[in-house]
């Protein structure tokens, strides 16, 4: 007999009215078990509430606009009954088929069979997004494929960019403290580095975590296949192997080909004197003077890293800032500590040219405070990187890259050719890869037919220079700019016990909220660990907290954290950890 089931509101936490904003099902429809039947919407987050058991919906007892609580009755459902099966002892039951879920418009479903294709999805490149896609498409039972150029997977984060900067930035920080620690009682002999048993160490870094991708892809059943990957069709591509060529054809593909560092026209990145980032990691030699060209993330970072090892940087910016994107408050900080280590910071200078030998590069500079000429032992480019659009015969797919070489998508990742998504450095800025991991599971989910979108809010930044410069959301220029209501909330860490103990009272945390609605719209660290602390007010952000939120969570004691809380507290008027007159 069909069992009549009553379909209640679970435990949603501590809410007693929360609104319905949006029923999902009709009378009459069938359900799958887990299938969302109703969304729900509080002050602080959206949720969708499930179906406890399949079977047909009888009656609905809410419509949108309604509030509920707590067992509240959504409906009636007449459950499905399946007579149950005899199963030999020893073996295992045969597995129940599911409905496929709802896919979003325009997408089409996922092949019911592999036939034609050699695989459900194709992923090209391997990087944070490519393997993210790859692992998460086959943890939803597709066939996957995963098309990676270099030996390696990981792309240029795991190889040669993220993971093998952060390793030396590591190295240059223990260098700076040992040295620093003089002037606090403890003082260590003279450092002797050894160039290659330190590559060896980054090389060790790097090799832990791309051996584990092979082994994740291995265990998740997903073929990894090493070449350059060119379309031929809508459903077709060839992938250009030491052996020959490989045909494969798709039902579903993800392009995940990343970026490539970009150099002014006339500069030769082959000659050994002059670098990009990715030369740069592989640390050949400790130059005794290095010029970087660009004052952004990359270029600092890496100055942060040549100057802690020894040589005499100077760093050319064509714009009248370091860092631009970032509040000029928050690059205050390490603008400062830098101008005492650095030999020269040039802002409003281009380089005009470069005359590279055996021996180093003579540089013709023009800027008002710049010399005209200027001899390096090295020159390091780090202007920006370019999407590896024009890699891959996009043409014969029926794609095509804007004029800035990106490939345009919808919020579902999918391209204008619909079972073809992209995602990453490709599709646009910022070009992070925490960005391109989030949009490797959303395009997976779509092509397997979920219910997902990327909408993230916001999505931080981080130069992990010393000092470590962070923020997310709109940044206080941007508010200004933009004519934003908006109050800022500010906490100096010369008031925080923790960073004085590291004897580092140069931080600062600030936090910008909206004045008509008093939720949290940006925010920015500068300090160490500010990159870890950043993730705080990006959650903040996409759950809409008010600044009372924030102060009433406790935070641990002492610790940099308390920052974030305590710049919450001077925005809701309860700070006590310094004295503000009142508003």
């Amino acid at each position: 007999m069909p069992e009549t089931i009553e379909l209640r509101v679970p435990d949603i936490g501590d809410f007693d009215a929360v609104d319905v904003i949006e029923v999902l099902v009709s009378p009459g429809d069938q359900v799958e078990k887990e299938q969302s039947l109703i969304t729900l919407e509080s002050d602080k987050a959206t949720m969708e509430v499930p179906a406890s058991h399949a079977g047909t919906v009888q009656k609905l007892a809410i419509k949108p606009g309604d509030k509920v609580k707590q067992g509240d009755l959504i409906g009636l459902l007449e459950a499905s009954v399946s007579a149950p099966a005899t199963v030999a002892q020893g073996s295992e039951a045969p597995a129940t088929p599911e409905e496929p879920p709802t896919q979003p418009a325009g997408t089409p479903p996922k092949a019911a069979t592999i036939g034609e294709y050699d695989c459900d999805v194709v992923v090209i490149g391997a990087g944070p997004g490519g393997y993210t896609a790859a692992f998460r498409a086959a943890d939803l039972g597709l066939k996957t494929m995963l098309i990676e150029y270099y030996p390696s997977l990981g792309g240029v984060c795991l190889n040669v960019g993220c993971i093998p900067s952060k390793a030396l930035l590591h190295a240059a920080k223990v260098l700076d403290e040992a040295s620093h620690f003089s002037d606090l009682g403890i003082t260590f002999g003279k450092p002797k580095i050894d160039v290659p048993r330190l590559v060896e160490w980054k090389s060790k870094v790097v090799g832990r975590l791309t051996g584990g991708l092979r082994g994740l892809a291995k265990q998740r059943q997903v073929e990894v296949v090493q070449g350059r990957a060119d379309f031929l069709g809508p459903h077709a591509l060839t992938v250009q192997q030491a052996g020959g060529s490989r045909r494969i054809q798709f039902n579903h593909c993800i392009i995940a080909a990343g970026s490539r560092p970009v150099a002014p026209p006339g500069f030769d990145l082959n000659h050994p004197r002059i670098m990009d980032s990715t030369d740069a990691l592989e640390l050949e030699e400790v130059p005794k003077r290095l010029l970087v060209v660009g004052g952004g993330i990359i270029g600092l970072e890496m100055a942060t890293v040549y100057e802690a090892l020894g040589s005499q940087v100077t760093v050319v910016e064509l714009a009248d800032r370091l860092m631009v994107g970032a509040d000029a408050d928050l690059v205050k900080p390490l603008l400062k500590r830098i101008k005492g280590r650095y030999e020269n910071i040039y802002l409003n200078t281009r380089v005009a040219e470069l005359q590279p030998d055996d021996r180093g590069v003579t540089v013709r500079l023009e800027g008002k405070d710049a010399p005209d000429e200027a001899r390096f032992d090295r020159v390091l480019i780090a202007i920006g990187r370019r999407p590896n659009s024009d890699n891959l015969n996009l043409a014969a797919a029926g794609l095509e890259a804007n004029a800035q070489g990106f490939i345009e998508v919808d919020e579902f990742l999918r391209t204008r050719v619909p079972h073809i998504h992209a995602i990453g450095d490709i599709v646009g800025q910022p070009m992070l890869a925490h960005k391109a991991a989030h949009e490797g599971k959303i395009a997976a989910e779509v092509i397997a037919g979920h219910k997902s979108a990327f909408d993230a809010r916001v999505i931080p930044s981080v130069a992990y220079t010393d000092p470590e410069v962070a923020w997310v959301g709109v940044t206080e220029e941007q508010a200004k700019r933009e004519g934003l209501a908006f109050s800022k909330a500010q906490f100096p860490w010369a008031a925080n016990g923790r960073s004085l103990s590291l004897d580092r009272d140069d931080g600062a945390t600030k936090l910008l909220f909206d004045k008509a609605t008093g939720r949290i719209i940006g925010g920015g660290i500068v300090g160490p660990n500010a990159g870890d602390l950043i993730a705080e007010i990006a959650l903040a952000i996409e759950m809409g907290c008010e600044a009372e939120d924030i102060a009433l969570t406790v935070h641990p004691h002492p610790t940099l954290s308390e920052t974030v809380a305590m710049a919450a507290e001077a925005e809701a008027g309860t700070l006590t950890d310094l004295y503000l007159p009142r508003r």
